[in-house]
């Protein structure tokens, strides 16, 4: 039997967070994050501007405003705060705040388009400004350094792992609604990542290294090329925005050049009922990424960061989220978590890539146009990576097992129990909703719903 000692940083990566690959590699590697970080870019203000009352070139514009601000975001962690390689990008946890704010019915009543998307807008700003505050205070105050202190291995064990599975539904459930794009990139990625990964070029593993811009060209073309052949002319609406490369009108609507500005949807307006779900969303994404640090500090070949690190980078994480409100990215800050899987993926932990991957994000989203022409790539595409990457950041929160004693039955316990209710949970509440249209607390105080379940639309 082999034994296995017990290791607080991963073996086998080539770039650990502070020694860096040549500039060529390190460019096409930021590049790389550069492209994998858009699949959130895109998706949220394409749920959420819609029903907003937005148009394609408002979509444009907060998906600019989303890169622009997200590149700030990561050269400010990367530089002051953690300096873990870590993209802060857009959060899922604020959509379900941020749609209890759209059906409010002083804003849903609107009747202009336009004016309805300018004023919800400016609605999300001042929640994402007051509720900032929260991580801003817990971090620069060390509140949060002290309850760190509490995560031990066998606590972060769920964290860490719920971070990654915790994301099912963007994974297969997406690829799932174009199989003739998603399931090949799956398969091509798998193939060329971990069975192909030896290939070398001038000893480089260029196909364990690249393999994600490799498939996801390989795929877009396919993709084009089913497009231009018209194999979806007469196939349904969703299938249709799914598959096709010319759906999200984004190069079409977005400006040659914009450069995002605070403010630029005017002034924001603040209310408490507002704040108080946005400040539920603000936990949730705190205790989300306090998790991903953790696992980007393994997978980046780094040692664990202590309390005051994780409590500071929190602290940046609040400026992100005020950032984010007063520039109107629609959304509030996390840990990228699929890019935090790409670190182990290609085994380079380098934080300069993570910083030249912001330098792009910046770049391409003042040049609206080419930003907008990467943008366009497909969802199945990304949730096919997502299947892989969320799933080794998952394997990285089960990693830390390996400092537990898992001989003691309540070890074994805490383990099972909290991974089983973790999932288990949220899909009780996301079942009951659909079918009582209406979630399980019954209260008519809007405030009070929205801080605890984060969703107006629960209350009777």
């Amino acid at each position: 039997m082999v034994h296995h000692t017990p290791m607080d940083q991963l073996q086998g990566f080539e770039y650990c967070i502070d020694s860096n690959p040549a500039w060529g590699e390190a460019m096409a590697l930021g590049f790389q994050h550069y492209i994998l970080s858009l699949g959130t870019a895109v998706m949220i203000p394409t749920m959420l501007v819609p029903l907003m009352g937005g148009n394609d070139h408002d979509k444009a514009r907060v998906v600019q405003t989303l890169l622009f601000v997200t590149g700030i975001k990561t050269l400010l962690q990367t530089l002051f705060g953690t300096r873990l390689p870590t993209i802060i990008g857009g959060s899922y946890a604020f959509v379900v705040p941020i749609l209890s704010i759209i059906r409010d019915p002083s804003l849903a009543q609107i009747a202009d388009g336009h004016t309805r998307f300018v004023q919800t807008m400016r609605a999300i700003q001042g929640s994402l400004i007051v509720s900032s505050s929260i991580q801003i205070i817990l971090g620069y105050s060390q509140l949060w350094a002290i309850c760190s202190r509490f995560f031990s291995p066998l606590g972060m064990v769920p964290v860490v792992a719920l971070v990654g599975l915790g994301l099912f539904e963007r994974g297969f459930p997406v690829v799932g609604r174009c199989v003739e794009i998603g399931l090949p990139m799956l398969i091509l990625f798998v193939a060329l990542s971990q069975y192909l990964k030896h290939v070398n070029v001038r000893n480089v593993p260029v196909l364990e290294r690249f393999s994600l811009l490799i498939c996801i060209a390989l795929v877009w073309v396919y993709a084009h090329i089913l497009t231009a052949s018209g194999a979806y002319k007469h196939t349904a609406l969703l299938t249709q925005f799914s598959c096709r490369t010319d759906r999200a009108n984004l190069i079409s609507s977005a400006l040659w050049i914009s450069i995002p500005f605070p403010l630029q949807w005017g002034a924001p307006t603040f209310s408490a009922n507002h704040a108080f779900g946005m400040m539920a969303a603000v936990v949730v994404s705190l205790i989300e990424t306090t998790g991903s640090f953790m696992a980007a500090a393994r997978l980046a070949s780094a040692t664990p960061p202590p309390a005051y690190v994780l409590s500071r980078g929190i602290g940046w994480q609040g400026i992100g989220t005020l950032l984010d409100g007063l520039f109107g990215t629609g959304t509030g800050s996390t840990v990228s978590v699929e890019n935090v899987g790409l670190l182990g993926s290609t085994r380079v932990g380098s934080r300069r890539v993570i910083q030249i991957s912001a330098g792009f994000m910046i770049f391409f989203s003042i040049l609206g146009k080419f930003g907008a022409l990467f943008a366009s790539i497909p969802f199945p595409i990304f949730a096919a990576i997502y299947c892989v990457m969320f799933g080794i950041v998952a394997a990285v929160g089960l990693s830390f097992l390996q400092f537990t004693n898992m001989n003691s039955m309540r070890n074994l316990f805490i383990v099972g129990v909290s991974l089983f209710l973790g999932l288990s949970i949220p899909e009780y509440f996301s079942r009951y909703t659909t079918s009582a249209q209406h979630g399980p607390a019954h209260t008519k105080a809007g405030w009070v719903c929205n801080f605890l379940l984060s969703d107006i639309s629960i209350c009777i």
